[in-house]
């Protein structure tokens, strides 16, 4: 029962369910429906409360809403953790912030009174839309308490009865892409702002239109500090290792990470940079100490918050990095990525560039798409998805985008050396 809800633990399965059940009839007498203002929404209210991945996956549905919408207001709510990042989204004109307690870290949840301060501050600015791109019965209802007129999401993992407009979310498709899929559902272009052109698809990912491929923008005094921790441009490529990947189910080993940092260093004259939160100094530390002594490393742990981070993935040659949040940040700013996936999905996960590089194993059970509750036989262990990754094929994949960057180096310095 309620197998239409993707949702992968039974028993939150079930409550779900039993969940939609009780919030049916309400839904169906018109509580939270209202009628579709027939004039182009005004205020534009845009959840995207999840982790920083799931919010750089948003961009281009962020940018075509501004493009269908150009003289709306759009304010976006998203985590405190997400706060500084999604003020560098050019599309934007307010971003709130609330800490949902079904996804904040611990001690940032925002308590009831701060959920209803929220709550009370969206009913005062009066939107016209409000639209939900997390499939989730929480933050559903969280549309619902908005007030806005009319509230579009999706009802995959419940709460549609919160909605005025319920679309489908297609898990086979990329994140991006049901975003976008979701805008073009409520802004149809026939009516609105025509969309872009498609584009070709990244490598190891899905096609997709042009508009899901977003930029950030990221300020000077970001660029100052980055050029302030890196080696000058001169001294070589830059090869950036994100060996942490927020579960270790999803983490290549560490090992493996700085045995390929050491091959192309050495190869390609490189320094090698670490990144990574202050929680994951102790394995940066030991990544560094794997590597020879004789190589440049710049060890960045703790040292990068989202918009800094932002401005140094911006100078890396290639960025090797598992499926997390800062993949999608250095696709973002145009860097090139070779992303290591284990048990997730690219065609729904990938980075959304075309200056990227998939790689992962064929095994029988990947992708299982079950990150946040791996099988038994995977936890505690690098699961064999992500162990039987060769350093060969990540070497390989990073050559190319190194190359690339000292063919750069090279040509930037004659010009300049010309002047």
């Amino acid at each position: 029962m309620f197998e239409h809800l993707q949702i992968d633990d039974r028993r939150d399965r079930w409550l779900v369910g039993c969940a939609d059940l009780l919030l049916k009839p309400v839904g169906d007498i018109g509580g939270w429906r209202r009628n579709v203002p027939a004039d182009a929404p005004r205020r534009v209210l845009l959840f995207r409360l999840e982790r920083i991945g799931d919010l750089l996956m948003t961009l281009g549905a962020l940018g075509e809403v501004r493009r269908r919408l150009p003289e709306a207001q759009l304010h976006l709510v998203a985590g405190s953790w997400n706060a500084e990042l999604a003020r560098l989204v050019p599309a934007l004109d307010r971003v709130h912030t609330l800490d949902a307690p079904w996804m904040a870290r611990e001690g940032t949840s925002s308590g009831a009174r701060d959920i209803a301060d929220c709550i009370e501050d969206w009913r005062r600015r009066d939107f016209d839309l409000a639209m939900n791109f997390e499939p989730d019965i929480r933050s559903n209802a969280l549309l619902a308490a908005s007030g806005a007129r009319r509230r579009v999401g999706y009802d995959a993992r419940g709460g549609g009865a919160f909605l005025s407009d319920v679309h489908r979310y297609d898990p086979a498709m990329h994140v991006a892409a049901n975003a976008l899929e979701l805008v073009e559902g409520t802004l149809p272009a026939d009516r609105y702002v025509s969309g872009s052109q498609s584009r070709p698809a990244a490598p190891g990912g899905p096609e997709l239109p042009a508009a899901a491929y977003a930029t950030l923008r990221i300020p000077d005094t970001a660029r100052s500090t980055a050029a302030s921790l890196l080696p000058k441009p001169e001294d070589g490529p830059l090869i950036g290792l994100n060996p942490g990947a927020g579960r270790a189910v999803k983490e290549w080993p560490g090992a493996h990470f700085a045995r390929a940092a050491a091959i192309l260093a050495e190869r390609h004259g490189a320094t090698v940079v670490l990144l990574g939160s202050a929680a994951e100094r102790t394995k940066l530390e030991a990544v560094e100490r794997a590597i020879p002594a004789s190589l440049r490393i710049v060890n960045l742990a703790g040292k990068a918050p989202l918009v800094e981070l932002a401005a140094i993935l911006a100078r890396l040659g290639v960025l090797i990095v598992g499926d997390t949040g800062p993949m999608h940040l250095a696709a973002a700013v145009g860097t090139p990525v070779v992303a290591i996936f284990g048990p997730t999905d690219p065609t729904r996960y990938a980075p959304l560039t075309t200056r990227s590089a998939i790689v992962h194993t064929r095994l029988w059970c990947r992708p299982c798409n079950r990150a946040r509750m791996p099988p038994q036989r995977c936890r505690g262990v690098t699961p064999d998805c992500l162990a039987n990754v060769t350093i060969d094929s990540v070497v390989e994949a990073s050559d190319r985008f190194l190359a690339s960057a000292r063919r750069n180096q090279l040509s930037h310095a004659a010009s300049e050396a010309h002047r």
